[in-house]
Parts: C-alpha cells; structure tokens; sequence
C-alpha cells in the first residue's frame, strides 16, 4: 500500500508537471475563467487532465497498437487541432465578458470540457512522453504491475486537476477585481494568442510537406 501510495504521488508531480507549462490550454482555461467564472475555467482543464489520463493509461497498460496508429495519424490530428484553435481562439475574440456575477449553463460547461479534451488529444506525441517517463519508473503493465501502472495514471490526472484547479481559482481572484472593459480586452487578447498558436501549428505542418 506504501509503496502504491509513492507511485501516486510520483504520477501526482508528473501530471501537475505537464500541465504547468502555459499554452494554448493554459490560455483558453484563463481566457474561460475571466469570462465566464471559475467554474468554467477548472471545467474546462478537467478536460485536458482527462486526456493525459487517457494518453498515460495508454502508455501505463502498453497499449502499442492504439498508441501506434495515433502516431502515424498525427499530421491529420494536428491539422484538426490547429484548425480547432484557431476556431477557439476566434471564438475566444468575440467573447464579451459577462462580469463577475455571471453563471454558466451546463451546456456551455460541457462544451468546455470537451473542448479542450478533444484538443488535448489531437497531440497523441504525449504518449511517448509518458511511455517514456513510465518506462523510466518501471511501473508499465508490460513487467505485469497493472497496479502500479493504475496508481500512476491516476495520479496523472490528480496533479494534472491540481494545477487547474489552482490556475482556474487565482485567475477568478483577478476576475472579481477588473471592470467589465477591461476583461473584455483580456479575452481578445488571449483569443488572438490562442488563434496564433492555431496558426504556427498550421504552418509548421506546411512546411514539413516535401517540396516537388
């Protein structure tokens, strides 16, 4: 049980880990928060951490043939990924607040959180990370500890909801102490970034297409 609780925490630090860096996630979390309130913004990174738990649970249990094919399908995943945020990021744009009182529908919440889970996901490059950062623990279901594996990527998505529970919560604070104006300026400036992210994913798929 020790040494299970251990593995826990270890897949505790690896997903807060992975989701600390600021991208285009990050952003869109911020974005949502500021303008549709806290529960939006932790909604909508329950959704990414809900995909490095499907990604890790992949690697964890050896899943090779779904992590294969998801590999060789990235240009197609990434192109629907920059596509999506350059929509999100549109959409992100022409958002106006709603100001600190507002309150969201379950609709618009479900709509967060499968956003940003099926844009997580159109990054399948995550498996190898955690394949490779599993393999390092040596606590994948390919040496039999299925246990271990499941402590791992449950921990995966626990550190992973730690980080946007905490991001989602500072940003609310912010939220309650700007003016309507000004969060609105916010949330196009966080749409435009986001939209360039979309962007430089689409170009840089461009530019790997072999010249004729």
């Amino acid at each position: 049980m020790a040494a299970l609780l251990l593995i826990l925490l270890k897949g505790m630090l690896i997903g807060f880990s992975i989701a600390a860096p600021v991208g285009p996630i990050g952003l869109l979390c911020i974005g949502r928060t500021l303008a549709r309130g806290h529960k939006h913004g932790l909604v909508s990174g329950l959704g990414a951490a809900t995909a490095d738990a499907l990604y890790g649970s992949i690697a964890g249990f050896g899943l090779t043939f779904i992590s294969g094919f998801l590999v060789d399908q990235q240009v197609w995943l990434r192109l629907i990924g920059g596509l999506f945020l350059c929509y999100l990021g549109l959409r992100t744009l022409l958002t106006r607040s709603a100001g600190p009182a507002a309150a969201g529908g379950h609709h618009g919440l479900l709509y967060a959180y499968v956003s940003t889970l099926c844009l997580t996901l159109t990054n399948p490059v995550t498996i190898l990370a955690f394949a490779a950062i599993f393999a390092g623990l040596g606590v994948t279901a390919d040496h039999g500890d299925y246990g271990a594996a499941g402590a791992l990527v449950a921990g995966v998505f626990l550190g992973s909801a730690l980080w946007w529970l905490g991001l989602s919560a500072a940003v609310s604070v912010l939220r309650a102490r700007l003016n309507p104006i000004l969060l609105t300026w916010v949330n196009r400036l966080s749409g435009l970034v986001i939209a360039g992210f979309g962007l430089a994913a689409l170009a840089s798929l461009a530019l790997q297409r072999p010249m004729g």
